[in-house]
This record gives C-alpha cells, structure tokens and sequence, in this order.
C-alpha cells in the first residue's frame, strides 16, 4: 500500500493538473508541451504573418494595375480586407474560448485561410477571371472588372480574412499551453517563446515585403500566391503533426459572455435601489457559485465607478443565503462586475489608440500608389517593387527596439523613476507623436512629387517615371514603423497588465480591435473625402499626379493632432489598476478605523 501511493505520487509529479494529452488523459510532462510542441505552433503563425501581409501589401497594386479600379475603391478594398481580418480574431476568439478550444479553432482556420489563397491563386491564373490588359496606364480602353471577377476575388479575400482571423485568435494561447506556469523552468521558456513568436512574426513579415513581392511583380501574381498558398498548407500540416505532443486546456467560457450577461442583468434591475453597504451585493464569498465562471477569481474590492452595473449583483432571491446555481444573465458576481468596470475605464485609452492604425494603414496604401509613380532604380539593373519599401517599415521597428531598450530606457529609468523606462501609456504617446510627424512629411514629400510631375510635364501621363527617388517615401514609412514600435509593445503591456485577471483573453481582442477599426476608419474616410471633393478637383484621383493627396496627409495630421489632444486627457484621466486597487483598499481600510 505504501508502495503504492508512493508510485501515485510520482506519476501525479509527472503529470498537469489543469493539462490533458490528445486522448483526453492528465498531459505527462515528458511527452507533451515544450519546445517541441512550441515549434510547430511558431510555424504556422510564420505561415499566417506570410500569407496575410504578402497579400495585403501587394494588393494596392493588383487592384490597380490588373483589375482597373480606382485608387480610392482600390485603397478601400485594402484596408478592408485588414480590417475584416482583424476584427475576426474577435469572432475566433469567442469561437475557441466557448466551443471549439485552441487547438481545433487553429486548425479549421487554417485549413479555411489556405481554400481562401488557393482560390485567389487560380484566380490570377485564369485569363477569364480578370479584365484584358489595357494599352496604357490610365488610359480610357481600361476596363474594370466586372461582378463576376470581383465576387471571385472578395470571395478569395474574405474567405483568407476569416481563416486569419480565427488563426490569429488563438495562436499565442496555444502556444502559452504548451507551458506549465507554476514550474519554474518552464514558465522561463514561456517568456522565450514570446520572443520567439515576434521574432517568427517579423521574419514572415520579411519574406512577404521582400522574396513574395519580388515573386509577384516579376514572375506573376500565380506564382507569388501559389508559393503561399503552398507555405500555408505546408504549415497546416506541421501544425496537425504535433497533436500527440500538445497539452489541452478545458474551455473557460468567453468574457464578452460575462460583460453582456452583466449589462443584462443591471438592465433586467434597473428598477431596484441599490444597497447601502456593498457588501450586501452578491459574490462567490457567500457560498454560492454561478453558472458563468468554472474557476475562481480573485476577489476585487467594489469601485464607486459606473454605480449602475452593481445592480446585477443585487440578489433580491428568497434563498441568498444558501448555496445555489443561479441565471448569470440574472444575477452576476460582485467580482464579475468589477471586471466590467475595469474594461470599460480602459475604453477611453483604447479609443484613442485606434487614429495610429489608421495612418498606419496608408502605409500599404496610397504611400505604395506613390511609390509606383517614382524612380525605383538602385544601380543600373535592380528595380524595386513598390511594396518593398515596406522593408524600410520593417527594418525601424527593429532598429527602434535595441535603441529604446539601450538607449532609451536607461535616460528614462533616471529622469522619469519609472521601473521600465517609459509607462505603456507614455509608449503609447510617443508612437502617437511619431504617427503625426510621419503623416507631416507625407504630405510635403507629396508636394514635392507633384511638383517635379509639373515641370517635367508628366502631369497627364502616369505611366511615365518621375524623375525623383522612391528614396524620399522613406521618412513617413521610418516614422510610422518607429512610432509602431512604441505603440504596438505599449499597447500590449496596457491590455495585458490592465485587463483583470479573470479575463486575459479578452486583451488580445481589445488589442487587435483596434488595428481592425483603425483600417474600417480609413476606409470610411477615404470614402467620404472621395464623395465630397467630387470629380472636377478630387484630393484621391486614379491618376495621382492630377490629385491633391497631400490634403488627404493634411486632414490625417490634424485629426491626429485632436487624437492626440483627447489621448492625453484619458491618459491624465486613466489610474493604473494597481494604484486603483490600492487606493480602493485604503478607503476600507480608512472605513474601517472610523468605524
């Protein structure tokens, strides 16, 4: 008998608690997770970061150039397709948090995003699904594709959108599973894998500015699609071979369930008064558990914010004090709402951040329309693509990184006492800062290019090389990949620190929401720019060099100057949850000595 629970104990020691294999088993340490699960879980996201940006950056072009459309609708298209791929991972999230889990969310969307790239793939390489090549740019024989080509092309598209989407929700999660937190060693090789996973997200996006551009431009867009087409099949397969290896998670639930059932429930009791001691509100302390949590959470003292929630954790039940399952769109946790306020005080900040994105995305737009119209010769013989300039986007964030951490965080950890340099809110500013200054020197590089199309009377001819450097673009594209640098960690450290515990998953979708309404509210201002400064003198003309796109840079920069001005009013206004909590627990404990 000793025997015998001594050789329990050991195999409890080699096996998770809160961990199982692909048989539904308690995951054994030795044979599940780590790296070699890790692995396979970084290739598929290398793949995505391929596929998706090796579309998206290139796009612009092929709208343009093979299927005539207009600059703007063509720009829109663009920025939609990124924005729809964004604004699914919230969809993807949900998806696996409540029904599917991780690893099968991953796996479907994947296999979904590579039927998306193989139809757009045969699409480029099928004559009939394109409209017939014109005489010239910009010339009046070119016809636009018609319904047919372009139900095929969106098809294609959002079919890619939505398998990226549910891909990019889960992906990091996964890959944090495949760690067990409470072992030393282990939770040390979870923050390598993160660095990992940007490292791996940096190298996709390499290779699609660079080799996949290339691909496209010079030996066609069948074969550039076809090869990620290919690469996102390949990485499906690598992902779905590490199956006997991963460890599993039980689902949790979503938490945009809980902040609906709490609006529901303070909605359903709008009518009660609300007690005058909050302990009276409802919470797991009193014994009871709801229906909404498997886990526990840690208890949060009660704010006096948004007084309004607390009512759906009146319990105006007969049976209160008894241990009971209640209707979580009745009646939610003290906890649950407490969690709620906190993602709500975070809103102001998460507003403000989505103007960044925006400008961000004319970075794959309009500055690559720009790019088409320049001189792009390096030498005699090299041509660069249009798209690549995005190389030089790619290459300041990575130079930005070291400086900020060698260079900058020492000054700042000297001048400001702050343990990392700069706040995430203080990240955040200046990459909002950045963002302006990048839109600025858009606008006067523009001026510049149109003024060298006047005197060397290509005004009329946008098929004709400017006699001006592509070079010159460099600045607005060093500007907004160095302000991302600062931006995008800044965020991410805000919603991973800020975003209560119980509800971790929900600050990747906050994160991600906003890259996905910063490019829906591009489009909806390229659009109404487009409607309102007409035909006779249009700000975002098909032809470039008879546009005022500089006014378009100008009305970015000061709606960016407002961004910033209401950024900095939520950032004086926000309380970090930390010092929120603290103050919050000297008010009781203050209570507490008057009493």
């Amino acid at each position: 008998m000793v025997l015998g629970h001594e050789a329990e104990e050991a195999q409890v020691g080699k096996t998770l608690p809160d961990a199982w294999d692909y048989k539904g088993k308690p995951a054994v340490r030795s044979t599940t997770g780590g790296w070699g699960s890790a692995a396979m879980i970084l290739g598929v996201e290398a793949c995505e970061r391929l596929t998706t940006l090796g579309i998206a950056v290139n796009l612009v072009t092929y709208l343009t150039g093979t299927m005539h459309l207009g600059n703007a609708n063509a720009a829109n298209d663009v920025t939609n397709f990124m924005g729809t791929s964004f604004m699914l991972c919230l969809l993807g999230g949900f998806v696996a948090d409540t029904f599917l889990g991780r690893y099968l969310t991953i796996a479907i969307f994947t296999a979904i995003q590579a039927t998306g790239v193989t139809i757009l793939t045969i699409s480029t390489a099928i004559p009939s699904l394109q409209p017939p090549k014109c005489s010239k740019p910009g010339s009046s024989d070119c016809v636009p594709a018609n319904h047919l080509q372009l139900a095929i092309l969106y098809m294609a598209l959002y079919l890619t959108a939505l398998g990226t989407g549910g891909l990019k929700s889960s992906v990091s999660g996964f890959g944090s599973d495949q760690f067990d937190e409470s072992n030393k060693q282990e939770k040390a090789q979870m923050t390598t894998f993160f660095n990992w996973f940007f490292f791996f997200i940096s190298i996709g996006s390499l290779a699609a500015v660079t080799l996949l551009v290339y691909i496209q431009d010079n030996l066609g867009r069948r074969w550039g699609y076809g090869i990620v087409a290919c690469c996102i099949g390949l990485g499906l397969l690598i992902f779905l071979s590490g199956t006997p290896r991963y460890r599993f998670k039980k689902l949790v639930g979503s938490p945009l369930t809980q902040i609906a059932s709490v609006f529901v429930a303070a909605w359903r009791k709008r009518h009660l008064e609300l007690p005058s001691d909050p302990c009276l509100l409802f919470d797991t302390s009193i014994g009871a558990t709801t229906s909404s949590s498997s886990h526990l959470k840690q208890k949060l003292p009660h704010s006096k914010q948004f007084r309004f929630l607390d009512k759906a954790a009146i319990n105006n039940t007969e049976k209160s004090g008894e241990i009971l399952k209640v209707n979580k769109w009745y009646l939610s946790t003290s906890t649950d709402v407490e969690e709620v306020k906190m993602v709500i005080t975070m809103l102001p900040i998460w507003a403000t951040n989505i103007m960044f994105w925006t400008i961000y995305a004319q970075m794959t737009t309009f500055s690559v329309s720009q790019a088409t119209t320049m001189d792009r010769h390096i030498g005699k013989s090299f041509f660069i693509p249009p798209a690549s300039l995005t190389v030089f986007f790619v290459g300041s964030i990575l130079l930005t990184v070291p400086v900020y951490d060698r260079v900058i965080v020492p000054v700042a950890k000297r001048f400001l006492r702050h343990p990392q340099g700069l706040s995430p809110l203080q990240r955040i500013g200046v990459g909002l800062v950045m963002s302006t200054f990048a839109m600025v020197a858009a606008a006067l590089i523009e001026i510049k290019r149109l003024h060298m199309a006047q005197s060397h009377g290509l005004v009329d001819d946008p098929s004709k090389v400017i006699p001006l450097s592509v070079f010159w673009l460099v600045p607005q594209f060093f500007f907004v990949g160095s302000g991302e640098a600062f931006t995008y960690i800044g965020q991410l450290d805000f919603f991973l620190r800020e975003c209560p515990a119980g509800m971790k998953t929900m600050s990747t979708g906050l994160f991600l929401s906003t890259l996905s309404l910063g490019f829906f509210f591009s489009s909806l201002l390229v659009t109404i720019v487009h409607k309102v400064t007409g035909d006779k003198e249009p700000w975002l003309a098909d032809n470039l060099n008879k546009g005022k796109l500089y006014n378009f840079y100008w009305l970015l920069t000061v709606l960016s100057v407002l961004n910033m001005g209401l950024y900095l009013i939520a950032a004086r206004w926000y309380v970090y949850r930390e010092h929120r909590l603290a103050r919050e627990l000297q008010g009781i404990d203050d209570q507490l000595e008057e009493e």
